[in-house]
C-alpha cells in the first residue's frame, strides 16, 4: 500500500466522518451549533469520577468546608477556562496552534507535548477504573473489561467532535436521573441537616482550603487548559462561554455535591471513594436486578465520555506535533492507553494531580497573558519564544515552594499566579529591547526615547 493511498483512504474517513482541522483554524463553515458544543462540554466533568472527589472533599474538609471550595474552584475554573476557550474561538485554532504562537513554531512541543501526554494518562486511568469497578463489583476479568471499554472509547473519539457530542447525550441524562437519585436516597438515611453538619472523616477536617481548591483545580485543569480543542468549534464567544460554563462550574460542580452528599449523608468511617464507596457502589448495593445491569450501561457510558474527551485532546494535539491526523493517534494512542490501563495505572490518580497542580495552570495563564495583554492577533512566527518558558519554569517553581514549605495554600492558584505575574515584566522587558525601525535609515535600533530627526515634518508626521 502507497503513502498516496494510505491518505486517499484518510480524506475518504474524514469526508464521511468530517473534517478535524488539526493543522489549521476551523473555518466559520464548519462552526457547531451551541447546543452541540455545551453537549461536548458538560458530559466531560459530569463523571463518577467527579463525584469520586467531592466524597474525598467532604471526607478531609467536612461538607460546608468541601463545599466553598467547590464553588471557588470552579468559578476559577470558569474564568480560566472561559477565556482560554474564547481564544480558540475567536481563531478557530485549537491549543496546539495557540501554543505555537505563544511559545514558538518549535517551542510549543513542550507544552502541547506535555499536555497531551497527561491527557493520555488520564484516558489510561479513567479505563482502568472502568475496569477495576467491573471486576470488583461484578467478578468479571478486570483486563478483558479493561479492554472492552478502551476499544469503546477509541471508537467514539476516533468518530471526532460528533462522536463527543453524542456520547454526551446518553451520558449526561443518565448522570443527572441516576445521581439525583443516589444523593436525595441517600440524604433521606440521615437528613439534610445531618449532611450539612457532616465534619469530616471521623469527626475531623484535615485537608485545607488551599489544598482542597488544588483538588478541584487540578481535576480538569489539564483539559480546561487545552479547551481550544472543543471552543474552537463555537460560532461565537457567547456560544464559546456558555459551552464553558455548562461545565464549570455546572456540570462539575453536580457530580462532586453527588458525591460529596452521599458521602456526608453515610458517614462511613474510613470511606474508600476508589473502592466501593461511590455511586456506582451504592447503586449496585441495593441489589435490585434491572438497576445493576443499569448501572453497568451507566458505567461505561459515562466513563466513557471522559475517556473519549481525553483521547480526543491527546491525539488532537499529537496529530499536530506529528504531522498525522487525529484520527490516526487517537487508535495509536488509544491503544498505548489500554496497555498502561492493564497495569492498574489508576491507582495513582492523586499523584497525577499533584503533578498537574504544578506543572500545567503557568502555561494558561502564560498563553492568556500573551494573547488578551500584549500580543493580541500574533501570529505564528518565532522557533522559540524564551520568555514564556521563563515564565512557566518560574511558575512552576513557586508550585513546587508551596508544595513543600506552605502546603496549607493552593499548588494550582500559587502556580496560575506566578506565571501570569511574571510574563507581563518579561515581556515588556524583552519589548524595550526589542529592535526598533529607524525612521531614517530603516534599520534597527534599540527602543528609547524617540526625538524628530527631520525638523521639516509635516503637521501629520510625515518626512
Amino acid at each position: 500500500m502507497t503513502k498516496t493511498s494510505d491518505i486517499d483512504k484518510l480524506d475518504e474517513v474524514d469526508h464521511v466522518l468530517g473534517e478535524e482541522y488539526e493543522h489549521e483554524p476551523v473555518p466559520a463553515s464548519a462552526r457547531r451549533s451551541t447546543f452541540s458544543v455545551t453537549t461536548v462540554w458538560i458530559g466531560f466533568p459530569m463523571i463518577i469520577t467527579g463525584a469520586m472527589t467531592g466524597s474525598i472533599l467532604v471526607l478531609g474538609m467536612g461538607f460546608r468546608n468541601a463545599l466553598w471550595a467547590m464553588v471557588i474552584g470552579n468559578l476559577i475554573m470558569f474564568a480560566y477556562v472561559g477565556a482560554l476557550g474564547v481564544l480558540g474561538t475567536r481563531r478557530g485554532m485549537n491549543f496546539a496552534l495557540l501554543a505555537s504562537i505563544v511559545f514558538g513554531k518549535k517551542g510549543y512541543v513542550f507544552a502541547s507535548g506535555l499536555l497531551s501526554t497527561l491527557l493520555l494518562g488520564w484516558y489510561a486511568v479513567q479505563t482502568g477504573i472502568t475496569g477495576a469497578l467491573i471486576n470488583s463489583t461484578y467478578g468479571l476479568n478486570y483486563i478483558a473489561m479493561t479492554t472492552v471499554a478502551g476499544l469503546l472509547y477509541i471508537g467514539i473519539t476516533f468518530i471526532g467532535v460528533r462522536g463527543l457530542h453524542l456520547i454526551g447525550l446518553v451520558s449526561v441524562p443518565l448522570f443527572v436521573i441516576l445521581g439525583g437519585w443516589v444523593a436525595l436516597d441517600s440524604a433521606a438515611t440521615s437528613g439534610w441537616n445531618a449532611v450539612f453538619d457532616y465534619p469530616g472523616n471521623n469527626g475531623a477536617a484535615t485537608m485545607t482550603m488551599g489544598v482542597g481548591l488544588t483538588v478541584v483545580i487540578a481535576l480538569f485543569i489539564d483539559a480546561g487548559t487545552v479547551s481550544a480543542d472543543f471552543n474552537r468549534w463555537a460560532k461565537d464567544s457567547r456560544s464559546s462561554i456558555i459551552a464553558t460554563f455548562s461545565a464549570f462550574p455546572f456540570a462539575n460542580i453536580l457530580a462532586m455535591l453527588i458525591g460529596g452528599v452521599m458521602t456526608a449523608a453515610l458517614a462511613v468511617p474510613n470511606a474508600n471513594p476508589f473502592g466501593a464507596d461511590n455511586m456506582f457502589g451504592y447503586i449496585n448495593g441495593r441489589q435490585i436486578g434491572w438497576l445493576s445491569v443499569l448501572a453497568f450501561l451507566f458505567l461505561y457510558c459515562n466513563l466513557g465520555s471522559v475517556c473519549a474527551h481525553c483521547l480526543y485532546n491527546s491525539a488532537t494535539g499529537w496529530s499536530r506535533i506529528l504531522h498525522t491526523r487525529m484520527r490516526v493517534m487517537a487508535v495509536v494512542l488509544g491503544i498505548i492507553g489500554i496497555v498502561i490501563a492493564a497495569g492498574n495505572v489508576w491507582a495513582f490518580f492523586i499523584e497525577w494531580l499533584s503533578l498537574l497542580g504544578v506543572l500545567v495552570p503557568p502555561i494558561g495563564a502564560i498563553v492568556l497573558v500573551d494573547q488578551y495583554l500584549y500580543r493580541k492577533n500574533a501570529e505564528i512566527s518565532e522557533d522559540w519564544r524564551p520568555t514564556a518558558f521563563i515564565a512557566w519554569a518560574i511558575g512552576s517553581a513557586v508550585a513546587l515552594i508551596v508544595e513543600f514549605y506552605a502546603p496549607h495554600f493552593s499548588t494550582a492558584i500559587s502556580a496560575m499566579l506566578a506565571g501570569g505575574i511574571v510574563m507581563p515584566s518579561l515581556a515588556g522587558s524583552r519589548k524595550q529591547h526589542e529592535p526598533r525601525p529607524d525612521i531614517r535609515t530603516g534599520r534597527g535600533q534599540l527602543a528609547g526615547p524617540v526625538f524628530p530627526f527631520n525638523q521639516r515634518m509635516n503637521p501629520y508626521g510625515r518626512l
